[in-house]
């Protein structure tokens, strides 16, 4: 006979089911931002300052005013619950750190690739490479201040991207409206595979 006290501690030692989600986009998009936002730990942040050895590199249009920029990635925990503990890896967003998505998706089960409407070109990178490796995203629109309203509908032809991708607005700084976003792209994941969410 298993006694309530034996059962209850067995029930303590259960161990979450861990899951990695990717946090992309187009530089100055917010993905440290977001996942610093949600992270119950103290984000590790790869943030270096920009240089004028930059200047002829990077595309700063639309964000004059950013300083830094993620150099390697940055990393985040939220538990969604006893069961659920999600690891987030936001990607660098220039051109010249792409080498590193590869590794950064890897064992991935869906990504957030985070656009800002000032400047939504730079997110057609991401998109084609979540498509090109069949890895879930959800679209998240980061609703900057003083950025341009569009709808769902401009923002998905603007983009070329189906209505089966999840697409929805978001503000990276709040917590609340970060997770909305995470919780998507489990469900959208969950989906793509057959399991109900």
């Amino acid at each position: 006979m298993v006694s309530v006290q034996s059962d209850q501690r067995a029930e303590d030692l259960a161990v979450p089911v861990a899951v990695k989600i990717v946090v992309a986009g187009g530089f100055g998009a917010g993905k440290t931002t977001m996942v610093g936002s949600v992270s119950e730990i103290t984000p590790l942040r790869t943030e270096e300052l920009l240089t004028a050895a930059g200047e002829e590199i990077d595309d700063i249009v639309g964000v004059e005013g950013k300083n830094t920029t993620t150099v390697a990635l940055d990393f985040g925990r939220i538990t969604i619950n006893p069961e659920l503990v999600l690891y987030l890896f936001g990607t660098p967003g220039q051109d010249r750190f792409w080498f590193m998505w590869d590794e950064l998706a890897s064992g991935a089960i869906g990504a957030v690739v985070l656009v800002d409407t000032r400047r939504l070109e730079t997110g057609f990178a991401a998109i084609d490479f979540f498509e090109r490796r069949e890895i879930p995203f959800v679209v998240a629109v980061n609703c900057f201040d003083g950025s341009y309203s569009y709808t769902e509908a401009e923002v998905r032809h603007a983009l070329d991207v189906g209505d089966a991708v999840p697409l929805m607005l978001c503000d990276a700084r709040d917590r609340e409206s970060s997770k909305a976003v995470l919780v998507r792209v489990i469900e959208h994941a969950m989906s793509r595979i057959g399991v109900p969410a």
